[in-house]
């Protein structure tokens, strides 16, 4: 008995030694800060690891390159150390005996020290993760959702089943941080009521959360590009989070958030205006390639010359160093910057011709467009290209490839075009969406044109391919019953092919599917219109109608049917420039109206003004929009913020805003705004000086000829508040034309020059009683729509509007009827316009 207590105490007190030593030898590797001290007391103390010291041991290798700076981290040292291979070793035999916490934790480690996902280690613990997966916690399930989506198994049965334990469990999650990693990591295996739920929570928990990071916010966007949605009330949300965490942001964050703005179409000039200045002040930080590329994509377009001159210097003095990744990058933004510096194209291209087989087939053509587009005049590369593309295409099975290349290599200068390709594109036909036929028809047509086939009978085998071309788009078109799958393929679809093949039967099958035009839909059919410039009343009338009825209605069931408040701007730009009136007209844009001056807080400055503008061609201009707009404060800041968007929206915007302004000063003279345009409309029309085309030199001798001398007419007349008109004259009481004293203009002795009149040359004398001042217009085919009504567009009809109340008659010549049969002798035309200008019935 007394032997036995002996037995007893000893194995007690080894037990409780052993505990001791092994709990310091916790602390000990908790307290390592370097991992050579980590891999010191794995070597000396192999023997006592327990699993849970090597989960400890796992984590703080990690911890400790976490904490350094990216490019001083030894992530290959650790790696291949000897002890490292043990505590592998292991962990891989201890992993029945680990929690379930312990387990994701090490799979984490190891994941983001670079192990390899094949690696025997990785595969042990997913499986026992997978084992235990119902009994997870929701931060471990999150961590181990987030390890799958590394190992890049987002489509994997796992991943099914931890989006079904989300399903579930989506109503007990109240971390943003858990739920932002588990709806970017199952968002490629959920259905869409699921994503709406997904995305309902997000909401409440971006609004209830007082401090958000931005990782959250950005995983959210990460979720939104990965499931193809533009939600705009969740995209204004997270970027206010960037906004707030701005001083957190480098280069990195910023070019990662740009890169998900742009692929979902979202921008916003607030956050712009900050990472310039961020990105601004540390440009000198920024020196070794991965992070100066990512600082090119950010800053690049954004930066002023003595910034861009620096960057485009850096580019060419670090160019040998870029990957291929990193060039593709570097050229992308060259393009954004429309900047063809020759130097750094030369220098990148050199270096691409040792990159170019670590390409895939999407990546080449990216880089072809580039290079298309920088105007290369590297002929070898282009070669190298070329035979690339064609290797791709001869084995591609994937329809929307085959047709991505073909379209590049109609791209390529001097192509010679081999009969594969036409029947590699006639095989994969009859599985293409419309966007790819479009991208094949162009190319064909393109061919054909410049002469590119040189095989027999290719011309007429070309002519039976486009035709095939022709009626699988029809076929397709006809098959249709869903707007909506019919509206996501028309987003991208544009071109010749398209409008004169398939527009009106694109027409035609979304006013047979009219009844599905829904709150939800609206936008993207408003697009389609757009684009396809037809005024489609049954259409029209259908979206004013679901606009009136839903443009205040918020539902939390329903919440993802609302139309964010800076795009409701495409569906009155629809009405206005295709000057289109719906039957309750005024209701219409009544119920625009309120909902926009309700919101106007949650607008930028610049779609303030295309919104005000687009009301104001309609002939709406709400007090409130107008004064918010013409004040100085207003003004300074969106001049500062132009500064920073692209050069398109900067053009349109100072466009939009001259209109504005103009509109103002002549229908709402209350409002007391001053015009200050003058100057920029001097400018624009300087740069715009062109020839006059040979049309408009026709009609003009003709005019000459109706009224009795070259003295009685003028060209290319500035008036009052900057329209320019194509010819002006003065007619008496009498209708008999009044002679002008100085003529600037002498068509024959310019050789068609532009040279224009303006009204304050000779200042704005009063007529003689009963005079008329005349504004005489040819009006193009861009001034009406395209449908068989040929009806008036907004700007055009704007500008009569205006040109009336500055006091001129205004004379419209559309060219269908200047260029009909009717109209086909030189008599017949003199006599149409003498009955236009001296308004004779």
């Amino acid at each position: 008995m007394l032997c036995l207590k002996q037995v007893c105490l000893f194995t007690l007190r080894r037990y409780q030694a052993r505990t001791l030593c092994s709990d310091l030898l916790l602390s000990q590797i908790n307290g390592c800060t370097h991992e050579d001290e980590v891999f010191s007391l794995v070597g000396r103390n192999k023997a006592r690891l327990s699993e849970k010291h090597v989960g400890i041991a796992l984590n703080v290798l990690w911890q400790l390159q976490k904490n350094r700076p990216f490019l001083l981290r030894t992530t290959d040292y650790v790696r291949n150390h000897s002890q490292f291979l043990t505590l592998c070793v292991l962990a891989e035999n201890k992993v029945e005996l680990m929690e379930d916490e312990v387990i994701v934790d090490i799979l984490y480690s190891i994941l983001r020290l670079n192990v390899e996902d094949h690696v025997s280690l990785a595969k042990v613990l997913v499986t026992e993760a997978w084992k235990r997966l119902e009994r997870l916690s929701l931060p471990a399930l999150s961590k181990f959702a987030l390890c799958l989506y590394k190992q890049h198994r987002q489509f994997s049965p796992i991943i099914g089943q931890v989006a079904h334990i989300v399903d579930m469990k989506l109503d007990s999650i109240k971390d943003l941080r858990i739920l932002s990693v588990l709806m970017m990591t199952i968002s490629e295996v959920i259905t869409e009521s699921f994503r709406d739920r997904l995305l309902h929570k997000a909401e409440r928990l971006l609004e209830e959360e007082h401090e958000v990071h931005f990782n959250y916010a950005r995983r959210i966007l990460q979720f939104l590009q990965n499931v193809k949605l533009k939600y705009h009330p969740v995209l204004e949300k997270c970027n206010r989070v960037f906004l707030k965490s701005a001083s957190h942001l480098d280069v990195h964050n910023i070019s990662r958030i740009f890169g998900l703005y742009e692929q979902l179409g979202f921008d916003n000039a607030e956050f712009r205006l900050i990472a310039k200045q961020l990105l601004s002040e540390a440009i000198d930080d920024y020196y070794d390639p991965e992070t100066f590329a990512k600082l090119f994509f950010s800053l690049g377009p954004m930066a002023g010359s003595k910034v861009r001159e620096r960057l485009l210097v850096t580019a060419v003095n670090m160019a040998e160093e870029f990957s291929s990744h990193q060039i593709l990058m570097i050229l992308k933004t060259l393009r954004k910057m429309k900047c063809r510096n020759s130097h750094l194209l030369k220098k990148m291209t050199s270096v691409l011709h040792k990159h170019l087989d670590s390409y895939h087939v999407l990546q080449l053509v990216k880089l072809t467009q580039y290079l298309v587009v920088l105007h290369c005049q590297d002929l070898e590369l282009f070669a190298k290209l070329k035979t690339l593309l064609l290797g791709y295409l001869k084995s591609s099975v994937i329809p929307a490839d085959t047709a991505a290349v073909i379209r590049v290599l109609a791209m390529l200068p001097s192509f010679q075009v081999e009969e594969m390709i036409i029947n590699k594109a006639a095989a994969v036909l009859p599985q293409c969406r419309l966007h790819h036929l479009s991208c094949i028809a162009t190319a064909l047509v393109k061919w054909n044109h410049h002469g590119q086939f040189h095989w027999q009978n290719s011309s007429e085998l070309c002519a039976k391919l486009l035709q095939k071309v022709n009626d699988c788009g029809l076929q397709r078109l006809q098959k249709a019953n869903n707007l909506n799958l019919l509206l996501e393929e028309l987003s991208y679809v544009n071109g010749e092919w398209f409008e004169e093949v398939l527009n009106e039967e694109t027409l035609a099958m979304c006013r047979l599917l009219i009844d599905q035009i829904t709150w939800a839909n609206v936008l993207p059919l408003s697009f389609f219109l757009i684009k396809s410039e037809h005024r489609c009343p049954a259409l029209f009338d259908r979206i004013a109608s679901v606009t009136v009825e839903n443009i205040e209605k918020v539902s939390q069931f329903f919440f993802l049917s609302t139309i964010p408040t800076s795009e409701i701007y495409f569906i009155l730009f629809l009405f206005s420039a295709l000057n289109y009136d719906p039957p309750e007209n005024e209701e219409f844009f009544k119920s625009c109206i309120q909902h926009l001056t309700s919101n106007l807080s949650h607008l930028e400055t610049h779609h303030l003004v295309l919104l005000a503008h687009v009301l104001a061609m309609a002939g709406y201009f709400p007090p409130v929009l107008i004064t918010t707009i013409f004040n100085i404060s207003f003004l300074s800041k969106l001049d500062a913020q132009l500064n920073v968007l692209p050069d398109m929206v900067k053009q349109r915007v100072h466009s939009s805003l001259m209109k504005l302004n103009r509109a103002v000063c002549l229908e709402c003279p209350e409002f007391h705004i001053p015009w200050f345009h003058e100057p920029y409309c001097q400018r624009v029309f300087h740069n715009s000086m062109s020839q006059i085309n040979p049309q408009r030199q026709h009609i003009h001798r003709m005019l000459t000829e109706i009224l009795g001398g070259s003295h009685y007419s003028r060209v290319s007349v500035l008036t009052p508040y900057c329209y320019e008109i194509d010819f002006e004259c003065v007619l008496d009481v009498n209708k008999k034309p009044l002679s002008y004293m100085a003529q600037n203009t002498a068509l024959s002795g310019m050789g068609g020059t532009h040279l224009r009149h303006h009204i304050k040359d000779e200042g704005t004398k009063a007529l003689p009683p009963g005079a008329q001042r005349i504004a005489l217009e040819f009006l193009d085919s861009k001034a009406f729509s395209k449908d068989y009504s040929r009806h008036l567009k907004g700007e055009p009809a704007v500008k009569k509007r205006h040109l009336e109340m500055l006091g001129y008659r205004v004379v419209q010549i559309p060219h269908f009827e200047w260029n009909s049969m009717v109209l086909s002798t030189k008599s017949e035309q003199l006599e149409y316009l003498r009955q236009q200008l001296y308004g004779i019935q």
